[in-house]
């Protein structure tokens, strides 16, 4: 019988089988990752033995980068609040601060305790340390209208950090090339880390700006057939990623700008809930496939023989350092605490950290330093998709109960002065 039939089948009913089973499903501990997860395992060899494609690096690579592209847009779509310091307190906190102290902190005890240079050691971290923009839909922001802090802090930092992780992963990628980096780092801070930030942002402005300049333009003739206007979104992603890369500079930082733009410039509120909702759609499609694909290429063997390394490096990432980074990145911030507690707690790691390491694949890092690299990656991942979707429900439950309404009523109880 015809193999890819089959995997027809299956999926077709996981489809159906999660889509009418939503009501039940949101309210278990379970996130619909877990569960596309658990189904790649049931699919992999080690189950019916149905996914048998063996995708090489650039296949995922391709596959990854566009799931997190849509993502980013997303998420940028998502932002309600204006572009001010003062209402990103918290992005900036968790972008400025904890990032980097994820990023040392993995990196010195992959030097320490697995012998890696410091190099290396650095690109895992920057593998490792962005948070998933695309599997965190449980505690992002949906509503427009929602202000809590916990949701727009992990939304936000969900969108940036997977983008501003790249001058890490460079500086890695140069130490692989040469290890002198007295040779190279002064072109890593003049070109990977200010020129590439630097032409990010001001290309997913310009390009965001000008798609919308085009759209107000049109609506004074002929209107845009509704069927196609959500595409808007869509190539405004393409448009914001290719230009950015042209010009050597960080593509996934310009679609998230890009995002922002368009929902801080020029969208109607029909017009942005039209677009938000036919990229999540886009997103949760995306996702069914890319973490099926992660159960499906998880073997034992090369995950018991790297068991150590990896109980060492994810237990500290997962229990200590984004924890504690959280937890210090947000001393003198005006949130409650168990707010930032959660922080630290909803740091998953997914799809982004599966680019990112596919990306490296495929630019120089192999030998037995990249088979570890990889296999800390695939297993962090799985083990931070089955603890945070196992956990996701009842903490935000827990938070929407206590906290969050907390929050809400002394907002509107009268100021005694």
């Amino acid at each position: 019988m015809d193999i890819y039939i089959l995997d027809l089948l299956v999926i077709g009913l996981l489809l159906l089988a999660v889509t009418f089973g939503s009501g039940w499903i949101e309210r278990l501990p379970l996130s619909y990752a877990l569960i596309y997860l658990v189904v790649g395992l049931i699919l992999s060899p080690y189950g019916v033995n149905l996914i048998r494609a063996r995708p090489d690096t650039e296949l995922l690579e391709r596959l990854t980068e566009m799931v997190v592209l849509i993502s980013l847009f997303s998420c940028g779509l998502k932002m309600n609040r204006p572009v001010q310091a003062w209402a990103w307190n918290s992005t900036i906190r968790l972008i400025g601060f904890l990032m980097p102290i994820s990023i040392f902190a993995i990196a010195a005890i992959a030097h320490v305790f697995l012998r890696l240079e410091w190099g290396e050691g650095i690109l895992l971290g920057a593998i490792l340390a962005p948070t998933d923009p695309v599997l965190a839909s449980e505690v992002q922001l949906y509503d427009p209208q929602d202000r809590d802090e916990l949701r727009f802090g992990l939304t936000s930092e969900g969108g940036l950090n997977d983008a501003l992780a790249f001058p890490f992963v460079y500086f890695g990628l140069h130490w692989l090339e040469d290890s002198r980096w007295q040779n190279w780092f002064s072109q890593w801070v003049l070109v990977d880390l200010i020129w590439s930030i630097a032409a990010g942002l001001l290309v997913g402005l310009a390009i965001a700006k000008g798609v919308c300049r085009i759209e107000h333009w049109l609506e004074r003739g002929e209107a845009v057939d509704d069927l196609m206007e959500d595409f808007v979104g869509l190539s405004t992603i393409l448009l914001s990623y290719s230009v950015a890369e042209l010009v050597h500079g960080y593509g996934f930082l310009a679609v998230f700008v890009a995002g922002v733009t368009m929902h801080q410039r020029c969208e109607s509120a029909e017009r942005s809930a039209s677009r938000l909702r036919f990229m999540e759609r886009l997103e949760k499609l995306a996702e069914v496939g890319t973490i099926l694909l992660l159960g499906s290429l998880l073997r034992h063997e090369p995950m018991l023989r790297f068991a150590l390394p990896t109980l060492i490096i994810a237990g500290a990432l997962l229990f200590v350092i984004r924890p504690l980074g959280a937890w210090v990145s947000t001393i003198g911030s005006p949130v409650h605490p168990a707010t930032r507690w959660l922080f630290g707690w909803f740091g998953i790691r997914g799809v982004g950290s599966l680019y990112y390491l596919t990306y490296a694949l495929g630019q120089g890092l192999e030998g037995e330093t990249g088979e570890l690299i990889a296999w800390l990656t695939l297993t962090t991942v799985t083990i931070s998709v089955t603890l945070h979707g196992i956990s996701s429900t009842p903490l935000m439950g827990w938070y929407e109960s206590h906290v969050e309404g907390h929050n809400r009523l002394e907002k509107r109880l009268p100021n005694p002065d």
